[in-house]
């Protein structure tokens, strides 16, 4: 069978949908479920029961696209590396992340990746944590960035970096002429809150719970952005990853203070689908993060282009695969109480 049909079928199963399959492709609905229809008589099988809303993979369609999920990844992977010996080409990227990794964060790695790669095409896009783990596993991104990542059957997680949590108050709040502070002193205070079905949420409540702090939760939002905003015009304090607050502080509308007596951080890492073969570009971009686990704080300090050497040097880096797992102690974290305690997600 020709790879473009391989490619479409990959695609309707990816997307559990024909039309948006159709529209990947350039192709109608029509012409997609033609070309399904082609597979499955070549087959003498039924690949996808359409009796069923939505529609599922038959066991001979789930062995099927498994197959040819590796073998497409795998042609358009060695296309792409064909292509670069002769010239530097525009390869693709696709990101999936959490809200609160920030777009102003983020666009400093794309803005620096774009220098190395002016070709390239990045797309980055956010998601609720669920999404973005779903959207990796049915390959419709390349690469995703989620707090407290863990590993599965499916997924791969690398460690990328870990952020430390701090109070995060108005300015005209009396905690903010404190230079520090700790869990109890927010003993009997309002807090605004991510929402209770968040692992982040989970963790702030148990770290608050081994410590005896009661709070009031006056509001809970499913994002930083809309929490900043309510922690902005004084309707509670909150605990929120240092990061994600970075450009309230500069601009004076909030104030952030370190947590004494506990060491509670959110980790953040990579996931892919275990076993999908990276195309260069993607490749490079994940080692571009790799790089900077920190803060692109430390992006944002290299103005000068890279060299022509330095360039090559990265680039020979990033051809390598990445088989990093996620380090045992992050990903006992998920299961001790007494660890997650001290490491929180979004």
């Amino acid at each position: 069978m020709h790879l473009k049909s391989l490619k479409v079928f990959c695609d309707v199963v990816g997307r559990r949908s024909f039309s948006r399959a159709a529209s990947e492709n350039g192709i109608s609905q029509s012409g997609a479920s033609q070309i399904v229809n082609a597979l499955e008589e070549h087959l003498g099988v039924k690949l996808i029961d359409r009796t069923k809303r939505p529609f599922v993979l038959t066991p001979e369609g789930e062995v099927y696209y498994e197959g040819c999920r590796k073998l497409v990844q795998r042609y358009f992977a060695l296309e792409e590396e064909v292509k670069t010996l002769h010239e530097e080409v525009a390869g693709r990227v696709s990101v999936a992340s959490i809200y609160s990794i920030g777009l102003s964060h983020m666009s400093r790695f794309v803005q620096r990746f774009l220098q190395a790669y002016p070709k390239s095409n990045v797309r980055l896009q956010y998601h609720h944590p669920g999404r973005v783990y779903e959207m990796v596993e049915s390959d419709l991104v390349d690469l995703g960035l989620v707090s407290f990542p863990r590993s599965s059957r499916t997924i791969k997680a690398t460690v990328w970096r870990e952020e430390p949590m701090v109070l995060v108050c108005a300015p005209t709040h009396r905690l903010a002429t404190r230079d520090r502070v700790s869990l109890e002193d927010l003993h009997g205070l309002e807090i605004i809150a991510f929402d209770p079905d968040l692992e982040i949420r989970h963790e702030i409540d148990r770290a608050l719970a081994a410590r005896g702090v009661e709070v009031r939760v006056a509001m809970e939002f499913d994002n930083t952005e809309t929490i900043k905003r309510a922690v902005e015009i004084d309707a509670g304090v909150s605990l929120l990853p240092a990061p994600t607050v970075d450009r309230e502080l500069a601009a004076g509308a909030l104030v952030a203070r370190p947590l004494v007596g506990i060491d509670l951080k959110r980790p953040i890492g990579i996931v892919q689908r275990r076993g999908k073969e990276l195309g260069k570009t993607a490749s490079r971009f994940m080692q571009l993060l790799l790089k900077y686990p920190s803060s692109s704080r430390e992006i944002a300090d290299l103005d000068e282009p890279e060299s022509e050497q330095a360039a090559a040097t990265e680039r020979g880096a990033a051809d390598g695969s990445f088989t990093d797992e996620l380090v045992p102690t992050a990903a006992a974290a998920s299961s001790s109480p007494t660890d997650a305690a001290a490491r929180v997600a979004s």
